[in-house]
């Protein structure tokens, strides 16, 4: 009898793990489907600095945020920016969009990016600094709805721009990006956001569906006014 009996919870555990393999395996499937979908939908939006500089009748260039120490841009928010002058002095748009997370007194994203473009020569006016991008797709949210921009350039390097795009244009807007990386970063670095952006990818193709408020909307602020409405501090 306990020969049978532990005969029977085997093959039920053998019935269990392949029905759990095989659920596993499918979602494999679907999540990377879901990222091949994303970046090949995104891809024919990404263009050279050149290229972007010869679109017409784009409101901003957006430049999303990354880390920062203190005040002092990590190497890739730093690239970003720099991409996003360049685009600026380039005439692609006459408004910059320095978008990222100033949630916390003692963490400011915006009025550092926003520091570094004026020193690089950039006028405070043109520069408007979004405090509450908390996430890629926040970040779109407020640019159409707090900022009222329709046809945007996106900046951010390029494993990031495939989702980026794909949430602006779900939101409806006219958007294109630009790959911000200038340097190398390191094997490690890379590593991480490949796989950090395969699953966040999988995550806004479901949560732009939803199309939920962002944390915070607040006034509207058109992107053709001046960028110093945003300006927190003296």
């Amino acid at each position: 009898m306990t020969f049978r009996k532990n005969k029977k919870v085997f093959k039920a555990m053998i019935i269990v793990l392949c029905v759990c393999s095989s659920a596993c395996v499918l979602v494999g499937i679907y999540a990377l489907s879901v990222n091949a979908y994303v970046k090949n939908y995104s891809e024919k939006y990404i263009l050279s600095v050149s290229e972007a500089s010869e679109l017409e009748d784009a409101d901003c260039i957006l430049v999303l945020g990354a880390g920062v120490h203190g005040t002092t841009l990590s190497h890739m928010l730093e690239d970003r920016v720099n991409t996003g002058i360049e685009l600026y002095n380039s005439g692609a748009a006459p408004k910059l969009l320095m978008s990222g997370d100033h949630g916390r007194e003692d963490y400011d994203e915006v009025n550092s990016i926003k520091a570094y473009a004026k020193n690089k020569g950039v006028p405070s006016s043109d520069i408007f600094m979004d405090h509450a991008g908390f996430s890629t797709y926040e970040s779109m949210y407020r640019a159409r709805d707090v900022f009222k921009a329709e046809k945007i350039i996106i900046v951010s390097q390029k494993y990031h721009l495939y989702r980026a795009l794909y949430v602006a244009r779900y939101l409806g807007l006219d958007a294109y990006g630009v790959d911000g990386q200038i340097r190398n970063y390191t094997v490690d670095t890379n590593l991480y956001n490949t796989v950090r952006e395969m699953l966040a990818r999988n995550k806004d193709f479901i949560y732009v569906r939803f199309n939920p408020e962002p944390t915070y909307l607040g006034d509207v602020i058109p992107i053709n006014g001046n960028g110093d409405l945003t300006n927190d501090k003296t």
